[in-house]
This record gives structure tokens, sequence and C-alpha cells, in this order.
């Protein structure tokens, strides 16, 4: 007996839900090594069943087809099924419920599926978390948007626990695992993020970031909880969040134009000198401190690695253009 409309709803929520849930616990699993490349399957396909439930209940026909005249044709897999919308179609479709940050967030792992499907990810684990953070925050806030508050995750979410203490060691493992990131998917982030303005590239729909701080407790009772949220408005907070960038940006590693040079020799384009790239930074604005590049210091202008970043993904844009 076929399934009711109402049953193929629900049995895609869970579904999705289900895919979610899995993603999340295979990626925070320590046994497991390849936590991105996981997660961002698994919850590529969590939202695909979200939006097919979504446009399920909306009737919509999220089936692929062509017309011809007045008929519509199905367009089928090879074993003979109907195939259905990808979830890039879902998200790209004028009905698409999303806002536009979650679309960014969905459109940036899709990409960077495409990146890393037939390679390694090492290093991708920590390095893009508050991405992968928000993806799964995202889905539960339109799995109880579009359908219920009882289809939420809310309470099968919860927090991870580490075995190593964040430290200023700790970071520096994580600095070195980044380090081994491919240059494809470095140039890819590049590119990515070169086409959000800042408000895109700051939503927490997009990168969820939390800043945590060790806390001393003062009174008996006090810490029994290990995460204790406070008002970002607050004092405290702003305190937290001063101390943090300074030591953000002081730590934040800087390089001269000639290192900047010889870094893009290193990818390849090896007639790429100082003329090239006094040249490049000027039609780029690339030391307008706005954009993030660089800053100053003491008189002298030096340079963050995403703007070599930007200038190898730009450079390798027009090559194969």
């Amino acid at each position: 007996m076929p399934k009711s409309f109402f049953s193929e709803k629900i049995d895609l929520i869970m579904k999705s839900r289900e895919a979610m849930l899995s993603a999340v616990q295979i990626y925070n699993n320590p046994l497991i090594l390849f936590k991105t490349e996981s997660f961002i399957v698994l919850s590529l396909i969590a939202w695909t069943y979200l939006l097919h439930s979504y446009y399920r209940a909306q009737r919509i026909d999220y089936r692929y087809s062509t017309e011809s005249g007045s008929r519509k044709k199905y367009i089928k897999n090879p074993d003979g099924s109907i195939k259905y919308w990808d979830l890039k179609e879902c998200i790209s479709n004028k009905l698409c419920p999303l806002d536009k940050d979650t679309i960014n967030n969905l459109s940036f792992l899709i990409g960077l599926r495409n990146q890393i499907e037939h390679r390694k990810a090492s290093g991708l684990d920590s390095y893009l978390s508050a991405r992968y953070q928000a993806c799964a925050l995202n889905l539960n806030f339109y799995l109880k948007k579009l359908h219920a508050e009882k289809y939420g995750l809310d309470s099968n979410l919860a927090l991870s626990l580490q075995f190593s203490e964040l430290d200023q060691s700790q970071s520096k493992v994580i600095k070195d695992k980044e380090s081994l990131i491919p240059q494809n998917v470095i140039s890819y982030l590049a590119d990515f993020d070169s086409k959000l303005s800042e408000n895109e590239i700051k939503s927490d729909r997009f990168a969820y970031r939390l800043l945590f701080t060790k806390v001393l407790a003062k009174r008996k009772g006090q810490a029994d909880r290990v995460i204790e949220f406070i008002d970002p408005k607050s004092n405290l907070a702003e305190n937290i969040s001063k101390e943090y960038w300074i030591k953000e940006e002081t730590e934040k590693p800087k390089f001269s134009a000639t290192q900047i040079i010889q870094k893009v020799k290193d990818a390849g384009h090896n007639n790429f000198g100082m003329h090239q790239h006094t040249k490049f930074w000027q039609k780029h604005d690339g030391k307008n401190p706005t954009n993030g590049f660089g800053s100053t210091v003491v008189k002298t202008w030096c340079w963050y690695q995403n703007w070599a970043d930007y200038v190898i993904s730009e450079l390798g844009k027009k090559k194969t253009g």
C-alpha cells in the first residue's frame, strides 16, 4: 500500500533528524578519523530530507522534469526510479524557505564536499567547526519553524567533553594540523568567502562561534556546569572579547610582501613578482584595513595568510578562465 501524504512527510522529517544526529555523533566521536567528511555527507542528506519534507507539505513537485508542450516528462535514475531534487536544487529554487545566511552555509558545505570528495581532508575538523556548528543549529531551527517544536533536536544535542585543556599548547596542536589543509581547499575557502559581505561572514547562521574562557568558582556549587552563558552586552563579555581580539591580532602570523610572493610562486605562479604583487594589491584594495588582509606593525604593512590565499585563488581563476 502506498504511503499517505502525511506519513510520507513525517518519514522525511524523521530521516532528517536521524541523519543530523548521526552526523553530530560521528563528529564528536574521538575514535573517528573522518569527521569532516562524515559530517558533511550526513548533514547535507539531513537538509535534503528536511527540504523535501517542506516541499512535500506545500505540495510542490520536487522531481526533476522536462516540459514538452503541455506534457511533463520526469527524469529518471539509471535504475528507472524518478530523480528527486538534490540539495543544491532545493536551495536554488525561488520557493526555498531558508534565509540567505543559511543558504550561504549550505552552499559552502556543498562546495567543500566537492573539493574533498576524493581527497584527504586533514586539518579541517577544527578549522571549519564554526560552520559545521551553524549547519547543525540551523537544521534544528528549521525543523521547528517549518514543522513543529516537537521535531526539534534540543534534547538530543549535548556538549562534547574534552580530554585536553584548551590552553595555548592545545591551540598550537590545532594550528599545526591546519597546516595540512590541501591548497585546493584553501583556494576554495578564500574564493567563497571573498564573495560574501562582512555581515554575511559574521552571521551566526553562516558560522556559529563561541568564545571560551576558564572560570574559577567563587562559591560552593558555582562550578557544576562546564558552560555558563553570559549576556554578550555585559561588561564582562565586552572585556573578554576585547582581550581576545587584541591577543588574536597580536598572535596572527604576519608576512612580508617577499614572503607572500614566495607562497604564490610555490602554488605554481612562477611569474608573480614584486611588480605584479604591487599592482595586484592596488587593484584589489589589499591594504584597506576593513578587508582584513593585513595590518600595520611599527609603520610597516604586514600581510596575513588569507591575503596569500586570496591572491592564489584569483590567479587560479585567470588560468582557468
